[in-house]
């Protein structure tokens, strides 16, 4: 009896051992797909991708060019001599911050003196502040190549150097003595002269006709 007792039970072990690991199988959840990724050189998909903007900026856009006149500016030298006061360097740094500096044209600098003293003395007085001013503008990097240097003189008032009854202005004495600035505009950005826009009589009487 007990030899075919053993023989039964073997195979019934088996039986639970199979059912078991089904069980197991069938509860082990499936591994998650791999999300797909983007390989070097391919355009990612535009409906997984956020914040990826497409616009391109037009880089021929025009831009509007401002028109200019020249630059007429006094460089003050009312103490005399040829030395830069605060109140000239105040002048000069003004000037720097205009358009029509930065567009580059030439730059014309005048010296003048008032009245008195000899001839030959305000002609080097009026040098040497012209001179002054130039050596300034050289060395903040403008090109000596863009500047011309003038001396006028006594021979170009600003103003009167005496008053009515002979005797010295000295106010504006004071105010003769300067250094005027022109700079010159290059033609693309001039505005057109007045005087060229003004008809002439032959245009005139065409235009009626």
């Amino acid at each position: 009896m007990r030899t075919i007792t053993m023989t039964y039970r073997a195979p019934l072990a088996i039986m639970l051992a199979l059912a078991m690991a089904a069980c197991t199988s069938e509860r082990a959840e499936p591994e998650p797909e791999p999300s797909p990724t983007a390989t070097l050189g391919e355009a990612p998909d535009p409906e997984q991708s956020e914040g990826v903007s497409i616009i391109r900026e037009d880089s021929d856009v025009a831009q509007e060019v401002i028109k200019l006149q020249p630059l007429n500016a006094r460089i003050s030298f009312d103490e005399g001599g040829s030395d830069l006061s605060d109140t000239a360097i105040a002048e000069l740094e003004a000037v720097l911050e205009t358009r029509q500096f930065e567009a580059g044209g030439p730059i014309v600098l005048s010296g003048h003196t008032d009245s008195k003293g000899t001839d030959a003395a305000n002609m080097r007085a009026a040098r040497n502040r012209a001179e002054a001013v130039r050596d300034w503008l050289v060395e903040r990097n403008v090109p000596q190549s863009r500047i011309t240097v003038i001396a006028i003189g006594e021979q170009n008032p600003a103003r009167p150097n005496a008053k009515p009854d002979g005797s010295p202005d000295e106010e504006g004495r004071a105010f003769n003595r300067r250094v005027d600035v022109a700079i010159a505009v290059p033609a693309e950005l001039a505005l057109p002269d007045p005087e060229d826009e003004t008809p002439t009589l032959v245009e005139q009487v065409s235009a009626e006709d």
